[in-house]
């Protein structure tokens, strides 16, 4: 039995992707759905774009968050069930088809989360570093996730208005987070289905993918911090990138150690700590591999091992900071 979907997206001068998402959206091979944009105050050309498209566009008067324009698009659907994506994402011809099976399969009172495709639409390096790493850290737990992503959420029209909504008073990003632990705690299950794909454009350049990894940094601290839960084995904020990132401040000591004192024992230590953390990071490697093959694998682990976590910790010192000074004002 179809579902009727109702696709709801939130635009924020997405005049570079939007159309895009848009022709993806219409190119379903569903047949019972409906596509509304809510348009957050866009200084750009993307509501012109909306409005080639037989969608709903609901235009917010003042810039107010991704919370509110997707609040304000749940307040304006007429679906069943609700399907949450990005201005920024892709859907394919059958996601919502998969989407209709799988709440089928899951029940109404389930919350059922996507992922993007380890390849991304578009097909540079740190654009697909990213989606793999995302693709693979979102579907890790599948069965059990901390949290489900906005970028592909799915949720019965009736959970969601009892919930509440989205929280329009929050960061400027997590708040899908927020949503999902708000609704675990009222009883939801989460659940990722890996067979529900978006596919991102990233148009990540080495400093987009630094400047990302600061700014996701920084307020997944704030957040897990307000929620305390710093240790939490959380999407992408993982086990594993925590690890990653002690184990390359332990690096970083031992060069330093190693320069001052002249032992090698300390390169020796370094080694010991790089296997260990290689190990650790071994079912992301082999994604990357899978994705692209040996070469970029290589890339990508060296990229992940030596220099990502830099603007990690930059942006965890930045949100510690942040949040204390604030906290004490």
């Amino acid at each position: 039995m179809e579902k009727f979907i109702s696709v709801i997206i939130p635009n924020y001068n997405g005049s570079s992707t939007i159309g895009k998402c848009l022709e993806a959206a219409f190119a379903s091979s569903y047949g019972s759905f409906e596509v509304i944009v809510v348009d957050d105050c866009s200084s750009d050309n993307s509501p012109a774009i909306i409005k080639q498209f037989p969608c709903k566009i609901i235009e917010l008067k003042t810039h107010s968050g991704a919370g509110k324009a997707r609040n304000t698009g749940a307040l304006h659907s007429r679906g069943d069930v609700l399907f949450f994506t990005d201005a920024d994402c892709l859907l394919s011809a059958d996601s919502l088809s998969v989407v209709n099976k799988a709440v089928g399969e899951a029940g109404d009172d389930a919350v059922i989360g996507g992922t993007y495709t380890q390849m991304p639409y578009d097909r540079g390096f740190f654009s697909i570093f990213q989606s793999v790493f995302i693709h693979y850290s979102e579907t890790r737990n599948s069965s059990r996730p901390d949290y489900v992503a906005t970028h592909a959420m799915v949720i019965s029209g009736e959970t969601f208005r009892k919930s509440g909504g989205f929280r329009e008073d929050f960061l400027p990003i997590l708040e899908d987070v927020d949503f999902s632990h708000r609704l675990r705690r009222k009883g939801c299950r989460l659940i990722v289905d890996p067979a529900i794909t978006v596919r991102h454009i990233f148009n990540f350049t080495l400093k987009r993918s630094i400047l990302n990894a600061y700014r996701k940094s920084r307020y997944w601290i704030t957040y897990s911090i307000m929620n305390k839960d710093l240790l939490a084995d959380s999407g992408t904020a993982s086990r594993e990138l925590k690890i990653n990132g002690i184990s390359w401040l332990a690096c970083l000591s031992c060069v330093l150690l190693c320069a001052l004192t002249g032992d090698a024992a300390w390169i020796v230590l370094l080694a010991a700590i790089t296997g260990l953390n290689s190990f650790v990071s071994r079912g992301l490697f082999a994604e990357f591999y899978k994705t692209r093959g040996f070469k970029f694998s290589l890339l990508a682990a060296l990229y992940y091992l030596l220099l990502y976590p830099a603007p990690v910790w930059a942006g965890t010192a930045a949100g510690v900071i942040g949040y204390y000074s604030n906290s004490h004002r």
